[in-house]
């Protein structure tokens, strides 16, 4: 069993098993803890980044709800799995037409709401109506606006927040201590800088980086998240601001073809750190209209222009706007 638990991934490893553990999130988990508390709870909607606590909270709060009757009274679905109006109609009718056994009422954890269709919605819409005595839903969707009015209308809205450095901090706390990792300031500003308050991201970085070196650094996490090292942006930058654009141009040649890194993920570091630029080094309208910039070029990436061409053209357009 041991060499089962240790093959696991360390996302669901580490995953909490009780509403106390959830790191961050202490406007929600308070709320949640007095549903458990009273056995009794509205149609709950989750809505937030990914990696910040959501599936967690729901199938957290499930357990202690329902103790050992947790497999019987909790189904979990994901609708991007299957976004069409078959969903509704089977296996969530299915469901709710059973008796729970642990508690007043059974719970539907409906991850990725937001990916139903629009017939779908509307469907379980009136299957939250007809088994409102027996079924509490939570739905979980990055975008709670993608939902029709009358489902937002039928749930408790709870907004999860990106978690902050110190949570990140926290919840990494026992995996370094459990799995005797040797980890250094630095690389756990790095962690936090590439996940952007993403837990789930942040500890499939550890992993990866543990998996490396008995220490883990600065250097190997921004080496796993394939992100550029902060002080490479900052000289590109640097270099556009003093007008040296084939300075400039070999700093991306060497983050393209030497780090290997997509054109989206430099302008969305590009980007960020343009915006934390100090003042005194760029002017906030110089800056606005440089972010103005990366917005264009942002869209043109997406839409499939060349990675090269379109990032040449955005050292070239900083070079002119700072030259303005």
């Amino acid at each position: 069993m041991a060499i089962v638990e240790n093959s696991f991934p360390w996302t669901e490893k580490y995953r909490p098993k009780l509403l106390k553990s959830v790191v961050g999130q202490k406007h929600i988990v308070p709320r949640l803890q007095k549903y458990v508390e009273k056995k009794s709870m509205p149609n709950l909607l989750f809505a937030g980044p990914p990696g910040v606590g959501k599936t967690c909270c729901a199938v957290a709060m499930a357990k202690e709800l329902f103790g050992s009757n947790f497999s019987q009274d909790f189904l979990e679905l994901n609708a991007s799995d299957e976004r069409g109006i078959n969903v509704v109609r089977g296996a969530i009718k299915d469901f709710s037409r059973t008796i729970p056994l642990g508690a007043n009422f059974k719970i539907i954890f409906l991850d990725e709401a937001d990916a139903l269709t629009t017939d779908a919605q509307q469907a379980l819409r009136r299957t939250m109506e007809k088994y409102t005595g027996t079924v509490r839903f939570i739905l979980n969707a990055n975008y709670s606006s993608k939902l029709i009015a009358p489902i937002q209308s039928r749930c408790s809205l709870f907004k999860f927040k990106p978690l902050r450095k110190e949570d990140v901090k926290k919840g990494l706390e026992p995996i370094l201590a459990n799995e005797n990792i040797s980890i250094d300031e630095d690389a756990i500003d790095a962690l936090y800088d590439v996940c952007e308050g993403d837990m789930r991201t942040a500890i499939n970085y550890l992993q990866a980086a543990s998996s490396m070196t008995d220490k883990v650094t600065q250097d190997i996490i921004y080496e796993v998240s394939n992100s550029a090292q902060p002080k490479d942006i900052i000289n590109l930058i640097d270099e556009c601001l003093n007008g040296n654009y084939l300075k400039a141009r070999g700093y991306l040649e060497t983050l393209l073809f030497e780090q290997g890194l997509s054109g989206e993920d430099i302008i969305s570091q590009i980007y960020k750190k343009v915006v934390n630029f100090p003042d005194e080094k760029l002017d906030i309208k110089t800056k606005i209209k440089i972010i103005t910039i990366i917005a264009e070029i942002n869209f043109r990436l997406v839409e499939g222009a060349n990675d090269r061409i379109q990032l040449e053209a955005l050292l070239a357009q900083i070079i002119l706007i700072n030259k303005k």
